[in-house]
């Protein structure tokens, strides 16, 4: 599978307008890919609203790409935002196609984004890595999405659910403690760029 995360910062205040812009945008007819995140940004950079998007192949990530950029409302919020970045990603191979909480029944409401520079020649380890260490640690708490970029600085991000941010400590730590996280070896790959976003869903949001 193919995603895109679209993040726009928006001024205060206007989450509701940008959310309904964002749902009429991805689900019209002329629409390419799947909407299946919408969030709101809750701890880490404020007012951000993230869009992810999946979609069966590259060609149609790269044409609905070049139907956001060609739009003269792209989102439905060219009025409002004050940036937009859009970012291509290929999930991990071995990975499930992330689907909408209706169908995987993985629920949230906090969610998680990770994102993490990878060094050179680092990307097949990192995917081999997590293959071998991430079925102990999705049962602590499901992780949505991992998934290498496919433009900008080399890095991967994955996406974490948790009931609350008090399950999201207990998770992580018990983890580490029992050592079954990060994977043994994995961090050596990885670069000092790291970012971490606490976002809550949305109303557009099929990952509830």
């Amino acid at each position: 599978m193919f995603y895109e995360i679209a993040t726009l910062t928006l001024p205060f205040g206007t989450a509701a307008p940008a959310n309904a812009g964002v749902e009429a945008f991805s689900t019209s007819p002329e629409a390419g890919g799947e909407l299946l995140g919408v969030w709101f940004s809750d701890i880490g950079v404020l007012n951000q609203m993230t869009v992810l998007r999946g979609f069966d192949t590259a060609e149609a990530l790269w044409a609905e790409r070049e139907r956001t950029l060609r739009h003269a409302d792209p989102f439905g919020c060219g009025a409002l935002y004050v940036d937009l970045a859009l970012h291509a990603y290929r999930g991990f191979p071995w990975m499930k196609p992330v689907r909408p909480s209706a169908e995987s029944g993985i629920l949230g409401p906090v969610y998680e984004i990770r994102t993490y520079g990878i060094k050179p020649g680092g990307v097949q380890p990192t995917i081999d890595l997590w293959e071998k260490y991430l079925p102990a640690r999705h049962e602590r708490s499901p992780c949505v999405a991992a998934m290498v970029a496919l433009d900008g600085a080399p890095r991967f991000t994955n996406i974490w659910a948790y009931p609350s941010l008090d399950a999201r400590a207990k998770a992580r730590g018990q983890a580490v403690a029992d050592g079954i996280w990060p994977p043994k070896g994995g961090p050596a790959w990885l670069t000092t760029s790291m970012t971490s976003t606490i976002a809550l869903p949305t109303a557009a949001s099929r990952l509830r």
